[in-house]
Formats: structure tokens, sequence, C-alpha cells
């Protein structure tokens, strides 16, 4: 652990693998319409790779995570990266629908340990107080991933076609891979626990509570990210070729929100945690209002971005600090819990979208799990510190 008020080096080795995974993710669909030309499969064959990948994430990585606790972390995060290197070299090299599936699954499966692992190791190079910059400069690869990896690889794809893609993929892994061996240190070892003591975590009301502050939280980001596109083009009145910058646009704005997110989860977690679900929603509101304003919306957009993305070290970071003698386990099944919201975003954009309602409505449906959210966070957070502040109160 470090003294020093900057960021180790091994932070932001954490911060390139975390961005290699992240585009390898989300890379899939900048290339859809070729995977699908050039396998003979309909686009939504395709986007059963996009679905793949999660549910690796949200079922395989806990229980993966399970059983790799108990290794050498920075053993363990090579052998991931190992398999995440080999994943997207099969993806890459293959012709087989099948085949193709399958190397998404085994990516996938990489993701959820480690981000969960890699966000404890991250803890423990800093000291206390920069522990959730820690954890919100790793996640920084993750939203750079949507600023510059996407991009990027989507580029790749159209003028060398999608393989070239996953092989530049591959490319970041292995460099990654390097990084680590070199500059990451042995951890020190820990006490082997069993599968019913890590699991037993889960007994903890507080993390129970915070897997849901994460779901709950979260589902208004992908209801009006992952239809950006059309609320973009119908009710903004964008052309469709400057969907790309203003994606860029806030994506900057994840990567700045995420940066103000650790900040303020080391300053104060529980007021971290109230505000930026409550600011996500105004924000909300505000594109809501704004979209058929081309250049406010892009404003409001960007600000959506930055109030977002600040959420997440602050649900991270309360994961971590309820899940007992399962960190690891823990923040892995918070990547779970983000990739759920996430699933159930999707679901209420896709109907309202189809609906009469239509595009313009998106953002506002997006708020309404988010404000239940909130109001779980406010009354749990003021439960959970009049127990705590209770000198006879037991831990729950």
């Amino acid at each position: 652990m470090t003294s020093s008020s900057r960021m180790p080096i091994q932070v932001w080795i954490l911060t390139l693998s975390a961005f290699a995974i992240g585009t390898a993710e989300f890379v899939i669909a900048g290339i859809l319409t070729q995977v699908a030309e050039s396998l003979s499969i309909t686009e939504g064959q395709a986007g059963h790779l996009i679905t793949a990948y999660a549910m690796a994430i949200v079922i395989g990585g806990p229980i993966l995570t399970l059983w790799l606790s108990r290794y050498d972390k920075r053993k363990v995060l090579i052998g991931l990266m190992v398999l995440f290197i080999a994943a997207n070299l099969i993806t890459a090299m293959s012709g087989n629908y099948t085949v193709l599936l399958i190397s998404r699954i085994m990516a996938g499966l990489t993701q959820g340990p480690f981000y969960g692992i890699g966000a404890v190791v991250a803890t423990r190079l800093v000291a206390k107080e920069m522990e959730g910059r820690a954890v919100g400069q790793m996640f920084a690869g993750l939203t750079l991933a949507n600023v510059l990896g996407v991009p990027a690889g989507s580029w790749i794809g159209n003028q060398f076609g999608w393989s070239s893609t996953f092989f530049a993929v591959a490319v970041l892994g292995i460099v990654a891979t390097i990084a680590i061996t070199a500059v990451i240190p042995q951890q020190e070892k820990e006490a082997v626990r069993s599968f019913s003591s890590q699991i037993g975590a889960f007994r903890n009301k507080q993390l129970l509570a915070s897997l849901m502050i994460t779901m709950l939280g979260w589902v208004g980001f992908m209801t009006f990210y992952g239809y950006i596109a059309p609320v973009t083009e119908q009710v903004a009145g964008f052309d469709r070729s400057a969907l790309t910058w203003i994606l860029v646009v806030v994506g900057l704005g994840l990567v700045l929100g995420n940066s103000i997110g650790g900040k303020s989860a080391d300053a104060d977690l529980s007021r971290a945690l109230v505000i930026w679900p409550a600011a996500m929603i105004i924000a909300l509101l505000a594109v809501g209002f704004l979209a058929s304003y081309p250049w406010p919306f892009v404003i409001a957009a960007f600000i959506f971005g930055v109030v977002s993305f600040a959420n997440v070290p602050p649900m991270q970071m309360r994961v971590m600090r309820h899940g007992g003698n399962a960190p690891e386990l823990a923040a892995t099944a918070n990547i779970s819990a983000f990739n759920v919201a996430n699933a159930v975003g999707g679901i209420i954009g896709g109907v309202v979208v189809d609906s009469s309602l239509g595009a313009a409505a998106i953002p506002f449906a997006a708020i309404v799990i988010p404000a239940i959210g909130l109001a779980f966070i406010i009354w749990q957070e003021k439960h959970h510190s009049s127990n705590t502040c209770l000198p006879e109160a037991a831990t729950v």
C-alpha cells in the first residue's frame, strides 16, 4: 500500500486491463451488421452474442470468483487475462456462429471476476483515504472503452473486417497481461475460505441492500443510453452520422463522472450514494424536456454522462465494505447487479420506443425505477446510520 496522494502505476495497469475487457464487451455493437453478413445470420442472431456475453457475466462471474478467491490474486488476474486473450483470438478466427457464441461466453466469464478481484487489489495498492479513487480509476478503463475503444474497434472492423477488431482486442490483452506480470506485486497470502463461509457473506443484509441499490439505481442509465440513437435521430433531429461524435461527448462525461464519483465516495460515501442517483434523475428530466432542441440536448446528454457514471465508485465501494470475508465475490456480484440493471433498462427502453409513446418518452421512462431506488437508498442509509450509532445494535 502506498501513502502517496498520487495513483500508483499498478492501478493504471488495472485501468488498461479494464479498458481491453470493456472494449471487447461493447465493440460488438459497432460491427454487428458485419458479423451478421459474414456468417449469413440475422442481426437478431448476431445480437445474441451480446446477450451471451452479459449472461456469462451475470451467472458465471460470481461462480468463477467463488472458486478463484482462494488463489493468489496476481496469478488469478494473469490467468483471467490469458483466458480473455484466448477467447478473443477464437472469436477473431471463427467462421462458425456456434463457435463464435462459445468464445463470447468465454470472454464474458473473465469480466466479472477480473473487475471484482481487480477492484480489491486496487484498494490494497493505495492508502485507505484513496480507496474510492482507486476503484474509480480502475473503472475509468470501462468508460474509456466507450469513448476510445468502441469507436476505434468499429473503424478497424470497417477498414479491415470484423475479425481484425478482435485481433486488436487480443493484442490489447497481451499488453495488459505483460504489464500485470511486470508491475503488480504478489498479494499477501490469505487464509483459505470455504465456499460456505464466502456464500455466508450474503447473509449480511447490508450487502444484499447494496446489491439492490446498484440494480435499482443503475437501471436508468441503460434505459436512456441503450436507446440514445433513436432519441438523437427522431427527437433531437440529428443525422445518423452525428451519433458518433455525440457518443464521444457523452463518453467524455462518463470519464469525468467516474473520477468525480471516486473522490466523492472517499469524502462521504453515504452522501455520494444519495447525491448521484438524484442528480441522474434530474439529468434525465433535463434530457427529456430538452430533447427537441439539438444543442441543449447534447449538453444535457453530456451532464447525464457525468452524473450517471459518478454512481459507479460509490455503489462498488458500498458493496465491498459490506463484503465481509468475501470482498472479491461481493464485488463480482455487484458487476452482475450492474448487468442485470442493464438488461432491465434495455427491456424498458425497447418497450417504450416500440410503443405509441415513441423515443421522446424514453428519458422520462428511465427515471421510474431509479426514483424507487433513490427512495430505497435514502431509507437504507438513514436506517443503517441509526443502527450503527446505537452502541448495542448488531451489525446486519
